[in-house]
């Protein structure tokens, strides 16, 4: 499915910083977006009540990995950038081009789930990963991941490791399709695979990586263009120190823990020109990078419209 998707192809990039506590050591993702340096004269629009006005269609496609590649500093060069690229439109040319229909089965098209890398029964006429590195302040970005300051995710932690153990132990009882509780959780089509919608929301490096974000005085709803997932976020005051919260602003109790939507149960507030939005309570099945979320797990995104 094409960005065209929502009407017109996505152009602007939302600047997202994304700090994860859980069963992973913490992480600190920078803003994953092509952006510059804001200008003083592009100051960002405000809504008519006076907060940074994120409303309309974005897109978190970029070429910058996850994890920073061995070798590479936090930085690129800007002949890296160049070559990377450069080596993706080379890419796109090349499986953009018309085929014989009589050619003889490509590698890997006789595979029984061809949705990955190394075959070739989804050409990049299917594909948008993105054809631009992330640059944050000027800077083109290696990774996604910036702290710790090796770019690349921390060892499991042994209670992380124990759950994974646990589930797989608790799968191992059944077959593969005893039941449909067994299936992965995008191939059912109740959350986007690749964390797209978070929290935190990733770029999946395949397609689908647009959103649309409407906002008002008191919510702000982020849709994400795969499987039409839609997170709907509270606007409160900002959390006094030390304050425990246990009503929203208009007085309601705050869900059990006995209830853990799919997204978790998400609040935002604004912190300058920031929003803010924590996020807890996330369904024991939703999980991030394959590790399932613990009843504490806390998820902090921050977004920033840089100008």
């Amino acid at each position: 499915m094409s960005a065209d998707h929502f009407g017109a192809r996505p152009s602007r990039y939302v600047a997202i910083g994304v700090l994860v506590l859980g069963a992973v050591a913490a992480l600190l993702l920078p803003d994953m977006a092509r952006t510059q340096t804001a200008s003083a004269d592009r100051t960002p629009p405000l809504t008519p009540y006076g907060h940074p006005d994120l409303q309309g269609n974005w897109t978190n496609q970029t070429l910058t990995p996850f994890e920073r590649p061995e070798g590479r500093g936090p930085v690129l060069t800007w002949e890296e950038v160049a070559a990377i690229e450069g080596g993706q439109a080379e890419t796109v040319a090349d499986r953009t081009a018309p085929v014989d229909p009589d050619r003889a089965l490509p590698p890997g098209g006789d595979h029984t789930v061809c949705i990955d890398g190394a075959t070739t029964c989804y050409d990049e006429f299917y594909r948008e990963p993105g054809d631009r590195v992330a640059i944050v302040n000027g800077e083109p970005r290696s990774s996604l991941v910036t702290h710790p300051p090796d770019g690349r995710v921390p060892e499991l932690t042994s209670e992380a490791r124990r759950r994974l153990e646990e589930a797989a132990e608790f799968r191992s009882r059944f077959g593969q399709f005893d039941h449909p509780e067994l299936r992965p959780l995008s191939e059912r089509c109740i959350v986007s695979f690749g964390s797209s919608a978070g929290p935190p929301m990733l770029p999946n490096y395949w397609y689908n990586n647009s959103y649309t974000i409407a906002q008002n005085e008191d919510y702000i709803v982020i849709m994400a263009e795969m499987v039409h997932d839609a997170r709907i976020i509270e606007l409160r005051d900002p959390p006094g120190e030390g304050e425990e919260r246990e009503t929203t602003e208009a007085g309601k109790a705050e869900p059990s823990d006995d209830l853990r939507p799919w997204f978790g149960d998400s609040w935002g507030y604004w912190e300058d020109g920031t929003l803010v939005v924590e996020t807890t309570n996330l369904n024991p099945e939703h999980a991030f990078r394959g590790v399932p979320p613990s009843k504490d797990r806390k998820v902090v995104e921050r977004f920033t419209r840089v100008d």
